[in-house]
């Protein structure tokens, strides 16, 4: 059985401890490999590490040089993309023609974006009087924060991975990397690549285990680690904040949500079923992103409803390796025991299963993978649980709304803001729906469609920070202002 080992300085390596895990995959049950689980030494030695790399080789190299090799990295990951797309479906049990097209191809191009940022971005600088008449010059200049903690998410392993850790080595960090211990193989292939392309040992470190006693509390608790970001949810979010208050060492979370889109009756139905239906079932609902609760204008409520249901059964559901598939599995079998009980719930409140709401049925060789049916609902309360929290499953709710101003109060009525979604063929009152919605991204006519220089974040509960094009230079780097007198 394969062995996935911890990747520190340069060199993979096993736990002292012995300590293992199963890496199991989620469409049929089968364990995958043999995940070595990180204890305190193994964090320690990836911090000291990356310490001594950021004070080394890495911290030493211009920008230029450390762009090319950014750049290489990228090349590396494209080189090996069949061997990255086969660990990646294998981990998730998304389908290959979902992750071909998204998560591969982002995780490299989050390289060269940011390694090409980096190199047009400028600062400000300030000519001004003093008493003397002589004046000063105030510049500002960018350098590195130091050792940043990722701790990064399952649901997207490599894309949101290298979201994190693209920005960090563009601007000169180094990072230890704690993986979900659910999807760990891309993360510790990828230090393969990074050797290849010449980064310096020490700059990309990865160490396994889960959260509580494991690596991720070894790594948020330690002392000499400058930065976390974080992909998850919101009580493991408040846990890193409360560590990394100790030395008040800074945070960027993009924590969970409960998006909602709202569809007026002027949409492109065509357009609102099939982004709809994207943004509810795509990764089989596993999407930070996703739609799971949906707001549609009382006239055209049935239309919408009819539709959709017709869309949500009109899925495949198959393992990766099915190229007619488009629907996978839940990433474990755990997770699959959380939304089959809001599933219940739903049942047990009344709501008017419009289509799904259990098991599918599967071949005798898939059987023991965490397969659900995409489901959708009707009917239930405004404070229903199902409706209130995040579920991160293929579901939604669909419920009327009469008024611009019920919908907007609806969409914004929950602790949580990332993201909305808004179908109107009426620009107007786009732009004033859109300014109104709480959310950090607000998509109109589309959805999952962003250039990668924007800013990227939730608001409310749903995280702190914003990443993407020069707004990662704001959590990744430190702004230091140098008054001249003249």
């Amino acid at each position: 059985m394969k062995d996935i080992k911890h990747f520190i300085n340069g060199e993979y390596v096993g736990s002292a401890s012995g300590k293992t895990f199963d890496n199991v995959n989620p469409a049929n049950g089968r364990v995958l490999s043999r995940v070595h689980e990180a204890g305190r030494e193994e964090v320690n030695a990836a911090v000291a590490a990356a310490r001594a790399a950021f004070k080394g080789p890495w911290g030493q190299m211009t920008v230029e040089q450390r762009t090319a090799i950014l750049h290489k990295v990228a090349d590396g990951i494209n080189a090996r993309f069949n061997e990255f797309l086969d660990a990646e479906c294998q981990d998730t049990g998304k389908p290959r023609t979902l992750a071909s097209h998204i998560d591969i191809p982002r995780g490299a191009a989050n390289f060269k974006v940011f390694a090409d940022l980096i190199k047009n971005v400028p600062t400000e600088a300030f000519e001004m009087p003093t008493p003397d008449g002589t004046g000063a010059l105030n510049y500002g200049i960018r350098r590195p924060k130091g050792v940043i903690g990722v701790i990064s998410p399952w649901n997207l392993p490599l894309l949101l991975m290298t979201w994190k850790v693209g920005p960090a080595l563009a601007c000169g960090n180094t990072v230890v990397v704690k993986p979900s211990e659910e999807t760990p193989t891309t993360t510790a292939l990828l230090g393969e690549v990074m050797k290849a392309a010449g980064v310096p040992d020490g700059v990309y470190n990865v160490v396994h285990g889960f959260g509580g006693n494991s690596a991720g509390a070894f790594l948020t608790e330690h002392p000499d680690v400058d930065a976390f970001t974080f992909t998850g949810e919101t009580g493991t979010g408040e846990t890193i904040m409360k560590a990394a208050a100790k030395g008040v060492r800074q945070v960027s979370l993009e924590l969970g949500g409960k998006n909602a889109a709202i569809v007026f009756a002027d949409c492109a139905m065509d357009k609102a079923i099939e982004g709809t239906l994207r943004s509810a079932f795509a990764n089989c609902g596993q999407v930070c992103l996703g739609t799971e609760r949906v707001y549609v204008e009382r006239s055209i409520f049935d239309e919408f409803v009819s539709r959709l249901k017709a869309g949500a059964e009109s899925l495949v559901i198959g393992p990766p390796d099915d190229e007619t598939s488009n629907f996978g599995p839940l990433i474990s079998l755990k997770h699959r025991e959380k939304v089959l009980s809001y599933y219940q719930k739903a049942r047990d409140e009344g709501a008017t299963v419009i289509t799904g709401g259990g098991v599918p049925d599967m071949p005798a060789e898939l059987a023991h993978g965490a397969w659900v049916q995409p489901t959708i609902w009707t009917g239930l309360k405004d404070d229903s649980p199902v409706v209130t929290e995040e579920i991160f499953g293929p579901c939604c709710h669909i419920r009327p709304f009469d008024s611009e101003a019920e919908a907007i109060a609806l969409a914004n009525s929950l602790p949580f803001g990332l993201a909305s979604a808004i179908w109107s063929e009426n620009v107007t009152r786009a732009h004033r729906v859109a300014a109104q919605v709480e959310a950090g991204i607000v998509w109109v006519n589309s959805w999952f469609l962003r250039d990668l220089r924007t800013s990227f974040g939730g608001s409310k509960q749903s995280g702190i920070g914003r990443e993407g094009g020069v707004h990662s230079l704001e959590f990744y780097t430190e702004l230091k202002n140098i008054c001249i007198k003249l």
